[in-house]
């Protein structure tokens, strides 16, 4: 139905709920400009926030409502509308989708519009977890470059833009690895959509100020998987295959770092199993013993070099006037207490001191500040969260030191610091309270070395 609606745009009014600043929403609105529909942007988020986002988008669409209840005119107005195309953080219920829903209007979102202009038949590996999916996700892209096919290996999904910019140049014999959310899962699962290949890496609680609890967001999850087909891919952690996993899907469990992977540029056990999904992921489907150990070899040797991205266990140099070896790392993608402890055991213990704190997303912070406090040579504690964080770290063998800003713990550290040690900015925390975005962060926490 929604590729049907969106071959027949022109003239047609199209709502897009949530701009955003991470190019989603503007991939959105020149893909709808593109097609002929009327595209009015609605965002109740501050516009001074969005501003980059309103000048790339201002011409293209017919109108824009930011700022403050923004939403609610545009919820009075939605009736006869063809289309609302809701930022994936938007939670369900929200008045405009609510109201769109009452009006009979189609709700979809960026991801959605993406996979119902997919060419035919062509691969998509589609990767979740709650930690480690964005490395998953490129280190798998990196694999499937090494296939020697004619199509081109569109990486996207929730790594931030857009690839519904690139809809022009899709041939069938690309393959699309795409990160996918919990929320993008959500509304998959409502579009009746699963990728061909379909990974989780790990499930913990994660966003469930979002999705209200553990059993929805792991339902979420759950749904990536939902609508494979007989012969299509499951790349699980060994153990969960039962509960996730329909009768004909090839089952692939993952349970540990193959025995031939080479050295990581990438520090840490986890970014090894990380690779170990990514091989699983992008093993081909069809092809003989000896192209497929061809394939492995050339996969094998571009994990090697593997640099890592942006704010995920990044080294980033120190100014003078540290101690001598002192190391840093922006780990500020690190949004979830198990993401933080990944990055805490990737060192060994009594070096690391590490950053903690920030927005508080629901999520129980007192198992990574006991386990930090065991594992490192200090905690120092940020944001809404670092006073939690400081009180259940405060039994352990560590130092500990509430910082309040980012800035005052690279001062602490900075005076605490020992020859040889790790400063490590892994917060387990949102940036929202400080911070517009992660990104924001993390360049915050260079800039401040």
């Amino acid at each position: 139905m929604l590729g049907r609606l969106l071959a027949t745009g022109e003239g047609r009014r199209a709502v897009v709920l949530g701009l955003g600043r991470f190019g989603g929403g503007v991939g959105v609105v020149g893909f709808l400009a593109e097609r002929g529909f009327s595209v009015e942007v609605v965002d109740d988020a501050d516009r001074a926030s969005l501003a980059a986002s309103e000048a790339t988008v201002r011409g293209s669409c017919s109108s824009l409502r930011l700022g403050p209840g923004s939403s609610d005119a545009a919820a009075a107005e939605i009736g006869g509308a063809a289309l609302l195309v809701v930022n994936p953080a938007v939670k369900p219920g929200h008045p405009l989708w609510a109201a769109a829903e009452a009006a009979g209007v189609p709700v979809t979102t960026e991801i959605g519009l993406l996979v119902s202009v997919l060419p035919e038949g062509v691969d998509v590996v589609g990767i979740t977890g709650s930690a480690g999916k964005s490395t998953t996700s490129s280190m798998a892209a990196v694999v499937s470059e090494t296939g020697g096919g004619t199509g081109r290996v569109w990486l996207g999904g929730n790594l931030g833009g857009s690839l519904l910019s690139g809809v022009a140049a899709f041939a069938d014999a690309d393959t699309f690895v795409l990160e996918l959310s919990s929320f993008m899962c959500f509304h998959l699962d409502r579009l009746g959509w699963s990728p061909g290949v379909a990974v989780l890496t790990n499930l913990s609680p994660n966003h469930l100020d979002w999705h209200g609890g553990f059993a929805a967001y792991a339902a979420a999850k759950r749904a990536l998987f939902a609508h494979q087909q007989p012969g299509d891919r499951a790349v699980l952690p060994a153990g969960m295959e039962t509960s996730f996993v329909r009768r004909g899907v090839e089952v692939v469990p993952v349970e540990a770092p193959p025995a031939d992977l080479p050295l990581l540029r990438v520090p840490g056990e986890h970014n090894r199993l990380n690779a170990a999904f990514a091989l699983a992921a992008a093993e081909p489907r069809t092809a003989s013993k000896k192209a497929r150990d061809a394939r492995r070899s050339a996969a094998l040797e571009a994990l090697a070099g593997f640099a890592g991205l942006p704010h995920r266990l990044q080294a980033v140099p120190v100014t003078t006037g540290w101690p001598a070896g002192v190391r840093a790392f922006d780990d500020s993608k690190a949004t979830t207490p198990e993401a933080a402890a990944l990055a805490l055991q990737a060192f060994e213990p009594g070096v690391v001191r590490v950053i903690l704190g920030g927005a508080d997303k629901g999520s129980d912070l007192a198992p990574l500040a006991r386990s930090a406090a065991r594992h490192a040579a200090g905690v120092y504690a940020i944001g809404r969260t670092g006073d939690a964080i400081a009180d259940a770290a405060g039994g352990g063998p560590a130092v500990v030191r509430r910082c309040g800003t980012l800035a005052g713990a690279v001062d602490a550290i900075r005076g605490d610091a020992r020859p040889g040690d790790v400063v490590l900015l892994s917060p387990g925390c949102a940036s929202w309270d400080q911070f517009p975005n992660y990104e924001a962060r993390g360049a915050a926490f260079a800039t401040s070395l």
